[in-house]
């Protein structure tokens, strides 16, 4: 019997499962382990990609709130296990008018999480990803200013307390001003940390927890730090070009499998 706490899964059943039933828990299980696996190299190897890439996935196998309080306990494990290594390339400057930015924007996204109906949310963020990448791969830069941080801040964090991904806003923006890898990493990992313990928090309070999310969390760990070694390792080989070019593959992938899981 297959060791889940997902009765919306079908797993962890008492009564002996039916016959396809045990097929689709597997199934279940390793989409949920290459989930996490891929996302947290992503993640470690560029600053972003858990939210982007795990969250619509794990869509598919959980309830919305467990969905995103499983990406936010373990987008945040990352964030916490990095910080020291990424201290030195903090924009503290920015960092601090990103996180009050995000204090209006967390109230707002949670808001928007208990009133508007979470598939014409994604339909509308995934086409403003589109657009805006779009732009980006066509040249259009953008200057970096106070301004902008903070309103960036607020995007990032109505989409955290809304979807769970605070990602597209910041990379959107730091990718318009051409942004240093080193820097680009170590702020948004900096802003992780603030965000997502603010928004787990605030989760919990509105939303509710269950088992489903701290067995699943737990679970995903080893994955998590396997993950986190490789991540490492490949963001010292990476170059700029290629970290550009990556971060146009998360936003285009985002956004189309935002549109078509909206429609």
């Amino acid at each position: 019997m297959a060791l889940w706490y997902n009765d919306r899964m079908g797993l962890l059943r008492i009564e002996a499962p039916r016959i396809g039933e045990e097929s689709r828990c597997s199934v279940d299980i390793i989409l949920f382990a290459v989930i996490i696996f891929v996302a947290s190299i992503l993640q470690t190897s560029t600053g972003f990609g858990f939210s982007i890439l795990a969250t619509p996935f794990l869509l598919l196998l959980f309830r919305p709130a467990e969905a995103i309080q499983i990406n936010l306990i373990l987008s945040l494990v990352i964030s916490a296990a990095l910080i020291a290594k990424i201290r030195k390339d903090i924009d503290y400057g920015i960092l601090k008018r990103l996180v009050i930015g995000s204090a209006a924007g967390l109230t707002l996204g949670i808001v928007v999480f208990s009133l508007i109906d979470i598939v014409y949310l994604k339909l509308g963020v995934s086409l403003i990803i589109l657009a805006l990448t779009v732009m980006l791969m066509l040249k259009f830069r953008i200057n970096q200013s106070r301004g902008r941080d903070l309103a960036v801040g607020g995007l990032s964090g109505s989409l955290t307390t809304s979807i769970g991904m605070p990602g597209p806003p910041l990379l959107l923006y730091f990718s318009g001003t051409d942004t240093q890898k080193a820097k680009l990493r170590g702020t948004t990992l900096a802003f992780y940390l603030f965000i997502y313990s603010l928004s787990l928090i605030i989760q919990v309070i509105v939303a509710g927890t269950s088992k489903t999310v701290w067995v699943s969390s737990g679970m995903a760990l080893p994955l998590v730090f396997i993950g986190l070694f490789i991540g490492q390792r490949l963001f010292n080989v990476i170059n700029q070009r290629v970290f550009q070019i990556f971060t146009y593959i998360i936003l285009i992938f985002t956004g189309v499998y935002m549109l078509i899981d909206s429609l």
